[in-house]
């Protein structure tokens, strides 16, 4: 897919942390951002991937995947849509980082409306406020930064990590936070990801973004551009099988699709955000 600007050298962006696993409810009457900032700067962390589940927002506010009409970006978002009375959370993913010096939130979640309505896509980080407690489980560091800023390849404001240049702690697990950039199919910069850091068993812990339609390891496929995607199982085993990835998807139509990812099949469409930790298990 063509970009507007011209394409980084590196096709991604990692650093090594250690880790620090940390449960905690958001707590309703603040937004979604502040919910989950306040107990994550609390615990000196900089960057944090979750999950989230259970609960619900009151107001609700979210965007869709949606084709660009500017004729210079690859793609967009869709008008913001604010559903009546209460959402409840299916579940979802987050990342914890900053923007302009504040805390701040990148979303993706399945969720279902008071009509019924099962939907997915991209929350407002401060539009949107929590109503009901949601359950909270963030891998946090705190000697990697997430900065979202412009970036000049897509055009878009995107969260990037950056060390601080902090000691890494010992005794935590190491942990490697990691942007793909667009283009790349996303099992593949993963395994490459790994093998920078020499990760032979590493368990995804999080991660969200966007790809090029899907093509599903059972044949189901979308024929898509812009897609709204988070990581609901992942990772990289030591037994040669490489890395394997499963996800929950919803595309510019808003149909949802979830299953597990097809090696070199799926390229990012702007941006892919990923944190791997090291771990002695199977992912």
């Amino acid at each position: 897919m063509k970009q507007p600007g011209p394409a980084l050298a590196a096709r991604f962006e990692s650093f090594e942390g250690a880790g620090r696993r940390i449960d905690f409810t958001l707590e309703p009457g603040l937004s979604i951002n502040e919910a989950i900032a306040r107990p994550l700067r609390a615990a000196n962390i900089c960057a944090a991937a979750m999950t989230l589940s259970g609960g619900a927002f009151a107001p609700f506010h979210y965007l869709m995947p949606a084709l660009s009409t500017d004729g210079y970006h690859a793609a967009w978002y869709s008008e913001t849509f604010s559903p009546p009375g209460e959402t409840q959370l299916q579940n979802g993913n987050a990342t914890f980082g900053e923007r302009d010096g504040a805390p701040f939130i990148h979303c993706h979640a399945i969720w279902i409306e008071s009509d019924g309505k099962r939907g997915a896509g991209h929350i407002l980080p401060h539009e949107t406020i929590v109503s009901q407690p949601i359950q909270a489980t963030a891998w946090g560091v705190e000697t990697v930064r997430m900065i979202s800023e412009p970036d000049e390849e897509t055009a878009f404001t995107l969260f990037h990590p950056v060390p601080t240049g902090a000691g890494i702690q010992g005794g935590r697990p190491r942990t490697v936070i990691a942007r793909v950039c667009p283009n790349e199919d996303i099992i593949a910069a993963l395994e490459a990801i790994c093998r920078k850091h020499d990760l032979a068993n590493a368990t995804l812990r999080g991660g969200l973004g966007s790809l090029i339609g899907a093509r599903y390891a059972d044949g189901t496929k979308v024929d898509d551009i812009a897609t709204e995607v988070f990581v609901t199982r992942g990772g990289i085993s030591p037994d040669g099988s490489g890395a394997h990835l499963e996800i929950a998807m919803v595309d510019t139509q808003g149909n949802i699709t979830e299953g597990s990812l097809l090696r070199g099949k799926n390229p990012v469409c702007v941006t892919f955000e990923l944190y791997l930790e090291e771990t002695g298990q199977l992912p």
